[in-house]
């Protein structure tokens, strides 16, 4: 495949076989380069074997987002790789410990509002090369910050951060010519893990009714990035 640096690129951090896929192919398939990067690079070369037989040219990189300073050596890789940097898009998954919000100890909150520093290191480390080319950064949130879910305790902290975070930086950013939105979904997303996970457990009928299809997703991705006309796109089938 011949490479071409004036092709715009798009980076998936938290590349897994759900959303963070169907956004690569979204945007692979209008002319995109692809780099994904994620903890699991075992699973790596299937998904570039799957990227290239679309013929989308990819390239895959590890990063362990709860490491300080992995998020911004990927972004860093990337840059080398492929030249330039057009849209940034952030879907890792936040570990945090889901007990009762009325549970939640000032040592669990600082836990989990510590795995928002990813994101910043993200957004800051791609932002010189969205500045030059008008880029664009989206990242992926939950339902519980825009929808009460007291029962996710601390990851509804994160869900808010992620959420104001993202619409501060469309404020910020709009007359530069950037932008910065965020998808906050409420389901869960057919293909990805934790639909893998429920399924082991429940009944496919339970689940149907509370499942989006990524492809869907990743086109109101594609739509946020393109028209730039909406900082959020508010999925949900929950609530």
């Amino acid at each position: 495949m011949t490479s071409s640096n004036a092709h715009p690129v798009l980076v998936v951090l938290g590349a897994g076989p759900g959303l963070g896929m169907s956004v690569a192919r979204a945007f692979g398939r209008r002319g995109y380069r692809v780099a994904i990067a994620s903890r699991s690079a075992d699973r790596h070369p299937g998904y570039l074997d799957e990227l290239r037989a679309l013929g989308i040219e990819a390239a895959a990189f590890q990063v362990d987002a709860a490491r300080p300073g992995s998020v911004a050596d990927a972004v860093a890789a990337v840059r080398e790789r492929f030249g330039r940097i057009d849209v940034a898009y952030y879907g890792a998954g936040a570990p945090v410990a889901l007990t009762p919000i009325t549970e939640l100890t000032p040592a669990g909150a600082t836990e989990a509002l510590g795995t928002v520093a990813p994101v910043v290191e993200f957004a800051t480390a791609v932002l010189p090369e969205l500045r030059a080319r008008d880029g664009a950064l989206l990242l992926v949130g939950g339902l519980s910050s825009v929808i009460p879910m007291p029962h996710l305790g601390g990851l509804t902290l994160v869900a808010s951060a992620y959420r104001a975070y993202a619409l501060n930086l469309h404020a910020a950013l709009a007359d530069e010519g950037v932008y910065a939105g965020t998808l906050t979904v409420g389901g869960m997303i057919a293909g990805g893990d934790i639909a893998a996970a429920m399924a082991a457990s429940t009944q496919p009928e339970d689940l149907a009714a509370i499942t989006l299809q990524p492809d869907d997703l990743a086109e109101t991705v594609w739509r946020l990035v393109t028209e730039r006309t909406e900082a959020e796109a508010v999925i949900d089938v929950i609530s």
